[in-house]
């Protein structure tokens, strides 16, 4: 028995997940001294605190955030980073969408399939645009390969139709998830360095209270709480932020791949029905 063939029509992309690492790589640190510019010059300026005094003045809300410890513009810079790689995100998958609805998109190639009009699908896909149509469109032209090749049976080349568009998923789909690791990982380190501010926060307020010999020193106590709640409230802001991201990303990718999978499904189905013998 023959083998099927194997080997791929569509193009490799190669510098997609390097192009996304360097990305990556420069959002991070940027990210980082960004934070930490706001937290120094913006939020620790002398207009947030009565009198101008940082140190013993009175301070308005962004005073109160400046005061918030050393850990607070780490954790500011998890919340940029959430919201940088998510505007990437919605760009990338945006694009990958292709210019129109992919309800409509997947409707229309069915359309044509369903009438035999392979050509028109075909072009349907360059007008399309994405990852999904990209995938569609080599697994239609395969059809078109293997209408002309007399060396295999029906199921054979069905086979290397549905394989054929296996393998343009295979390449398309990792451009997609590229980067929701770091809003994955978010979620939780968020979360963990707000807690470790809280816990210090909470340490400082209660050596407050110890080393006053039975007094209590409310300046210093109301600083050390508020340190310990700013870190709470930003470390919850990074997790809550990162998950509904994460979650509305993953929703967007299963879409997307289900579009394919019915799609695929369709060319395939009707290679074999239009090609029994």
């Amino acid at each position: 028995m023959a083998n099927v063939p194997a080997k791929p029509t569509s193009p490799k992309k190669e510098s997609t997940g390097t192009t996304s690492s360097v990305f990556a790589t420069l959002v991070i640190p940027i990210c980082l001294v960004v934070s930490f510019l706001i937290f120094t010059f913006v939020l620790g300026a002398a207009s947030h605190y009565k009198g101008g005094d940082v140190d013993n003045g009175d301070p308005d809300i962004f005073g109160v955030i400046h005061r918030g410890g050393k850990l607070v513009p780490l954790v500011m810079g998890y919340v940029l980073m959430v919201i940088v790689f998510s505007i990437e995100r919605f760009i990338v998958i945006g694009k990958a969408t292709g210019t129109a609805s992919i309800d409509t998109f997947v409707r229309k190639i069915q359309s044509f399939l369903s009438a035999g009009n392979i050509e028109a699908a075909s072009a349907e896909c360059d007008k399309q645009k994405g990852s999904v149509a990209n995938v569609i469109k080599a697994g239609l032209k395969k059809y078109r390969d293997m209408e002309t090749d007399a060396t295999f049976d029906t199921e054979q080349k069905a086979l290397a139709i549905q394989k054929e568009i296996e393998e343009a998923t295979a390449l398309e789909m990792p451009m997609l998830e590229q980067n929701l690791t770091i809003i994955a990982t978010l979620v939780s380190i968020g979360t963990l360095t707000g807690l470790l501010g809280t816990v210090i926060g909470m340490i400082t307020a209660f050596h407050e209270l110890a080393g006053n010999g039975g007094g209590t020193n409310t300046t210093a106590l109301s600083s050390a709480i508020s340190e310990a709640l700013v870190n709470t409230a930003f470390g919850i802001s990074t997790s809550a932020i990162s998950i509904i991201m994460y979650n509305i990303f993953t929703s967007k990718i299963d879409n997307l791949t289900y579009a394919i999978d019915e799609t695929g499904f369709s060319i395939v189905q009707t290679f074999a029905a239009s090609h029994k013998k």
